[in-house]
């Protein structure tokens, strides 16, 4: 059986420093994570150059270390 499509939210500083981290198997689960993610970001952040990202990996393996882990 083949591993489940991880997705992960990212929330980057301008010196491209990962942030914060949420994984999680759960498509809108993490669709609501990066809406959230993007909400919460002051428009000073905004305008310094912060970013939100979500990507799909293949594993566990390919996921942050720091990162929160839901669905697990």
């Amino acid at each position: 059986m083949s591993e489940p499509v991880i997705w992960v939210n990212e929330q980057i500083d301008p010196c491209g420093i990962l942030y914060s981290c949420i994984a999680c198997v759960d498509e809108q689960q993490a669709k609501d994570c990066y809406e959230s993610f993007l909400a919460n970001l002051t428009p000073e952040q905004k305008a310094a150059g912060w970013v939100v990202q979500m990507r799909s990996v293949p594993s566990w393996d390919e996921v942050p270390v720091s990162a929160l882990k839901l669905s697990y």
